[in-house]
């Protein structure tokens, strides 16, 4: 199963995230900062990312541009998992790098529909 690179700061956040996306049969690896993001998307190679926005070291905004401005690293698809829900965020997310957003409170359901999106955009489908 594919294997996912969940970052975020907030404990209670990424615990409840990882134990039902484990569930689902999915691998799960988890960052605390924005700059641990970039160090683990190397070295994890993840299938997929999702990105809080808001971080401390370097933010989810920066961790995001410096994934895309990695060769190896450019096509992994990232979604933005974050609280940015004004008009005009959406776009902001795009451009820093990220192929989708969730906005905060998680969906599940929903996030999990977008994560099979994203997969399957990154694997050329």
């Amino acid at each position: 199963m594919a294997k996912i690179l969940l970052v975020d700061d907030n404990e209670e956040n990424w615990e409840m995230l990882s134990r039902r996306l484990t569930r689902r049969g999915y691998v799960v690896v988890v960052a605390r900062d924005g700059q641990q993001a970039v160090d683990m998307a190397s070295s994890e190679a993840p299938d997929l990312i999702l990105m809080d926005m808001n971080m401390p070291v370097i933010d989810g905004w920066e961790a995001t541009r410096r994934i895309r401005a990695t060769p190896e690293l450019a096509s992994i698809p990232i979604i933005a998992v974050t609280a940015h829900g004004m008009a005009g965020d959406r776009e902001k997310i795009l451009e820093a790098g990220c192929w989708d957003h969730h906005i905060k409170p998680v969906e599940l359901t929903r996030l999990l529909a977008q994560i099979e999106t994203m997969l399957k955009k990154g694997q050329g489908g």
